[in-house]
């Protein structure tokens, strides 16, 4: 069995155990606290040096940083796919991947907005403010290019959940919990609650995790 890194609010560990549950491949999850800084720890950093989750060990190896971990599980296990194999579906898909994780995430990830209290003293407030508009660019963004392509269906390309979901619907539950309005994205709130009725989905939920509080 793999073991999986991971603490119940990191949206990237989300991103992972979504991943998993959709192939249907067990894991033993090892919770991470990232409010005790369990990841700066000598113990954790000899696991992974990076000092983030999540971390997957499979097979005696280690795995990091969560679509490298997610493109490992699609090719060594290739059942239920999450990419398509269309070539131009595959890179509108990686797209929306990365306009999550490399576009909003880096810029509201908790190491930034606790840099900015600390080195700006920044107020809860101006603090918020940045979150919120880093969240209503890159939802924007995803939002119209569901609707420049013609791929999307009941999830962000045709009737099954891959990638894209994959990346969304974390992005979404943690702009949710800073109080960001998702009103001006239908499409998001569809996809989004289609996934939710998932199992694969709903298992990966922060609040089903067992380090949950």
């Amino acid at each position: 069995m793999m073991d999986l890194y991971t603490y119940w609010r990191s949206s990237t560990a989300y991103r992972v155990r979504i991943a998993l549950n959709l192939k249907s491949l067990a894991y033993e999850p090892i919770c991470i606290s990232l409010v005790e800084s369990e990841q700066h720890t000598a113990a954790y950093r000899s696991v992974n040096p990076q000092g983030l989750v999540p971390a997957l060990i499979d097979d005696g190896k280690l795995y990091v940083q969560s679509l490298a971990i997610i493109e490992y599980l699609e090719e060594r296990y290739p059942q239920a796919p999450l990419l398509p194999t269309d070539i131009d579906e595959r890179a509108y898909v990686r797209s929306l991947a990365q306009l999550i994780a490399c576009e909003i995430h880096p810029l509201n990830n908790v190491r930034v907005l606790r840099y900015l209290e600390r080195t700006f003293d920044a107020s809860p407030a101006q603090r918020n403010e940045w979150y919120a508009n880093w969240i209503a660019e890159g939802l924007a963004a995803f939002e119209a290019t569901l609707g420049r392509y013609a791929y999307s269906g009941k999830f962000c390309c045709g009737d099954v959940p891959g990638l894209a979901d994959i990346c969304l619907v974390p992005q979404l539950y943690n702009a949710v919990r800073y109080g960001c309005s998702l009103d001006a994205y239908p499409r998001l709130q569809a996809i989004n609650a289609a996934c939710e009725e998932l199992p694969a989905f709903a298992l990966a939920h922060p609040a089903r995790q067992p380090d949950a509080f």
